[in-house]
C-alpha cells in the first residue's frame, strides 16, 4: 500500500525541474512588452520612421547625391530649385540637397557622441553620488547644481570658447552640458534602488559594492536612461545647430545643418529655399527622436500599460 501510495503521490506531483527556458522568457518578457507597446504607439514609429530616413540618407549619401557638397558652381548660385538640383543652390553655387544628406551624417554623428558621452559620464558620478551618500553625493550634487544653473546653450558656448570653435570642441562642449542632466536622473534612481530588500541582503551575503552596483542596480535603471538618451539625441543635434549657427561649432566648407542656415539667413527673402531645407531637417530630425523617446517613456512606465 505504501509503494502504491508513494507512486499515486510521484504521479499527480509536480517533480519535473524547472525548466530554465521559462526563466528566460520571464526575465525578457517587460522589455519584450515595452517594445510591444511602442509598436503600438503610431506616433513612435512615425518617429522611427523618420529617423531610419535620415540614417538612410546619410549612408548612401555619396550615392544619391549627384555632386560633391563642396563643389562651387559661382554661375549657378542662388538657383531655386529644379530637376537638375532638387533643392536648389547656395550663395556659392553648391547643391543644396547633397549638403544636407552629407549634413545628415555630421548631425547624426555628433548626436551620437555626444550624448553616449553624456550618458557614460552622467551615469557613473549618478551613480557614485547615489550609492555612497554622504560628502561624496554633497561634492557631485553642488557640481551638478552650479552646472544646471547656467543656461545650456550659453555654459556650451563658454567650453568652445576656451577650447576653439571646431566641430570637435562642439561635441565635446554638448556632451559636458548634459552630464548633469544624466547623472541627476541616475542618482535619483539609484537613491530609491539602495534600500530594496535584495540590495540589503546582497550586501549582508559580502557581495562587492562594484557587483551591486553594476549586476544590480543598473540593470533596473535603465529604463529612464534610455529614455533620455532617445530625448537627447534630438537635443544634442538642437545644440550643436546653434553652435554651428553662432560659427562655433563645424567650420566651412563642411555641410551642417546650423552653419548652413546661418551661411544663408541674409537671403531669406531672395532665395529662401537656402533657409527652408536645412531647417526642415533640423525639425524633423529633432521632431523623430522625441516621438520615439515619448513612445518609449509610455511604454516603459507601468502605469502607461493596458
Amino acid at each position: 500500500m505504501e509503494t502504491i501510495r508513494s507512486e499515486q503521490v510521484h504521479m499527480s506531483g509536480n517533480t519535473q525541474p524547472p525548466n530554465h527556458n521559462e526563466e528566460q522568457v520571464k526575465a525578457v518578457s517587460p522589455w519584450r512588452d515595452a517594445m510591444r507597446q511602442l509598436v503600438k504607439n503610431k506616433l513612435a514609429v512615425i518617429g522611427m520612421g523618420i529617423i531610419v530616413f535620415f540614417i538612410l540618407v546619410a549612408l548612401f549619401a555619396p550615392f544619391i547625391s549627384g555632386y560633391a557638397y563642396d563643389d562651387t558652381h559661382l554661375q549657378n548660385r542662388l538657383q531655386s530649385p529644379s530637376s537638375e538640383h532638387w533643392f536648389g543652390t547656395d550663395d556659392l553655387g553648391r547643391d543644396i540637397f547633397s549638403r544636407i544628406a552629407h549634413g545628415a551624417r555630421i548631425s547624426l554623428w555628433v548626436g551620437f557622441f555626444a550624448v553616449t558621452g553624456a550618458l557614460v559620464f552622467g551615469t557613473l558620478l549618478g551613480i557614485i553620488a547615489g550609492y555612497y551618500g554622504r560628502w561624496i553625493d554633497m561634492l557631485i550634487s553642488r557640481i551638478f547644481d552650479i552646472m544646471l544653473a547656467f543656461p545650456s546653450i550659453l555654459l556650451a558656448i563658454a567650453i568652445v570658447a576656451i577650447l576653439g570653435p571646431s566641430l570637435q570642441n562642439a561635441l565635446i562642449a554638448i556632451a559636458i552640458i548634459n552630464i548633469p542632466i544624466f547623472g541627476r536622473l541616475v542618482r535619483s534612481r539609484v537613491i530609491s534602488l539602495r534600500e530594496e530588500e535584495y540590495i540589503m541582503a546582497a550586501k549582508a551575503q559580502g557581495m562587492k559594492n562594484g557587483r551591486i552596483l553594476f549586476h544590480h542596480i543598473l540593470p533596473n535603471s535603465l529604463a529612464p536612461i534610455i529614455v533620455q538618451a532617445t530625448l537627447g539625441f534630438g537635443t544634442a543635434i538642437l545644440e550643436a545647430a546653434a553652435l554651428g549657427f553662432l560659427g562655433l561649432g563645424a567650420q566651412a566648407p563642411m555641410p551642417e545643418w546650423g552653419k548652413m542656415l546661418s551661411d544663408s539667413r541674409q537671403y531669406i527673402q531672395t532665395a529662401p529655399w537656402t533657409v527652408l531645407f536645412p531647417g526642415f531637417s533640423i525639425m524633423l530630425v529633432v521632431l523623430g527622436f522625441n516621438m520615439i523617446g515619448d513612445g518609449l517613456r509610455d511604454a516603459l512606465d507601468p502605469k502607461m500599460k493596458n
